[in-house]
């Protein structure tokens, strides 16, 4: 077995692993790459990925970091089954189209300055067309089935507990007699976290590819956040001012309206209207109430009690663009979520606009920022940043509340892979920026692990 690191390799985006066995060649995720330019470039080198050579895909979750390269490799060859969890595939669906939405918008944007400048037409990274190429290629697989994958080549997945339907992959290849097991975290979830179940444990494996978003550091602890988050709320509406959430519109929307849906039913949410500003947060909340499979045993319990966990009174989804403008007149105290999580596009920033100037507004961040991002800039202290071609002060309350994260800190990391009941085990840690990913493998190496490599 051989592993060929494409992305997420001391960076967090473009995650993509090829696995080269003798019977077939199987790619672990095919994502984008985000953040600044010279990573988004390597977007464009899918081909290197070995498209008309991989026999499968083998998809951990949705989110674009993971997925959003499918259309491209497709369009470069590829043509064969793309396996994921049924909530997957649904998920896939409205995000692919919505990401092919913003390459055609981007390429047509490009063209029009490259024109000026005397230069040729820009192509999109891919179109609706590879998309609908893409979608009929989706094969889903619920947790804990074993499937072959081709001959003496399986998989199985586990609940990483991530986002809807996120997997932790277990693969086994059998080369000349011998079964080596390849187990992938995928994107580990946090425990207790709201909705989604705990990620499973797993004990064995020979290599361990394992992420490291957060193997650097801890969070705060989910209650505390809460608290905190209740605290920004009361002082908005006691004050008449706006809360602006960027959040990915899969998974952090629906656990933030889900944590808002607490609040409520315990009687301590202010009477404060909620703006779901994202057609696709919109789109992909009717998606995680088809899923209730993957939902923790207290969503399933209020579920039977016929009470909606992702719905409360006052919550307004903004889908038309004039909806969406409107929010911006409101005059009192409104909590207005919109995509993307990491502020480096969609509706989210026309709301920075309207409100990172005014030192009585509420900026809460709530997911991670990768390097390049904006969100990463505001976060760590940017007097001001260029919003639509204009200089926009940064002038708002900013707040970080880590207990919301969707990835498991470092103690939590450690705690999953201390399961694992081989310290001889193969680690390769990915899927974090450098310092995350090398405190992680040093804290692997003080816990007994002899093999780790960062790659």
């Amino acid at each position: 077995m051989r592993i060929v690191f494409f992305g997420a390799a001391r960076t967090v985006t473009g995650a993509a692993f090829r696995i080269e066995c003798e019977e077939a060649k199987i790619l672990l995720d095919c994502g984008l790459f985000q953040g600044p330019r010279e990573f988004e470039e390597r977007n464009r080198r899918v081909d290197l990925y070995g498209p008309a050579t991989t026999s499968a895909v083998v998809l951990s979750h949705a989110h674009m970091d993971h997925a959003g390269l499918l259309p491209a490799f497709v369009a470069s060859g590829f043509a064969g089954p793309i396996y994921c969890t049924p909530a997957t595939k649904d998920l896939c669906e409205i995000l692919l189209l919505d990401s092919a939405h913003i390459q055609e918008m981007e390429a047509e944007w490009q063209t029009r300055k490259n024109l000026r400048k005397g230069l040729g037409p820009q192509k999109p990274l891919y179109t609706r067309g590879d998309v609908e190429r893409t979608l009929p290629l989706l094969r889903p697989v619920p947790y804990g089935e074993r499937r072959e994958l081709a001959p003496g080549i399986f998989f199985r997945f586990q609940d990483a507990g991530h986002i809807l339907g996120s997997a932790s992959v277990e693969l086994w290849a059998v080369e000349n007699g011998t079964t080596t097991k390849l187990v992938f975290s995928g994107d580990l979830g946090r425990r207790h976290q709201a909705l989604v179940n705990d990620p499973q444990i797993i004990e064995e494996g020979e290599v361990l590819l394992v992420e490291s978003t957060y193997g650097d550091r801890e969070h705060k602890s989910q209650e505390e956040s809460v608290r905190e988050f209740v605290e920004i709320l009361e002082q908005a509406y006691r004050e008449g001012e706006k809360v602006i959430i960027p959040a990915f519109a899969v998974g952090r929307t629906q656990e933030v309206l889900y944590t808002l849906h607490e609040l409520h039913r315990k009687g301590i949410m202010p009477p404060i209207p909620v703006y779901v500003d994202s057609p696709l947060a919109t789109a992909a909340t009717e998606i995680f109430k088809k899923h209730p499979e993957c939902f923790d045993g207290q969503a399933r319990a209020l579920l039977k009690l016929h009470d909606q966990p992702l719905e409360l009174p006052r919550l307004i989804f903004a889908k038309t663009v004039e909806e969406s403008r409107a929010i911006n007149d409101l005059k009192g105290a409104a909590v207005i979520i919109a995509a993307s999580g990491m502020a480096n596009a969609g509706r989210i920033l026309h709301h920075l606009k309207h409100n990172l100037w005014r030192p009585t507004a509420h900026i809460l961040f709530i997911g991670f920022q990768a390097q390049g991002t904006l969100g990463r800039r505001i976060i760590e202290g940017a007097k001001s940043v260029k919003l639509f071609g204009e200089e926009v002060a940064v002038r708002a309350q900013i707040h970080t509340l880590g207990g919301f994260s969707a990835h498991a800190d470092r103690r939590e990391l450690l705690d999953w892979i201390s399961h694992f009941k081989s310290k001889d085990m193969k680690i390769f840690v990915v899927h974090g920026e450098e310092k995350s990913a090398q405190s992680l493998a040093a804290s692997l190496q003080e816990a007994g692990f002899s093999h780790v490599k960062v790659p």
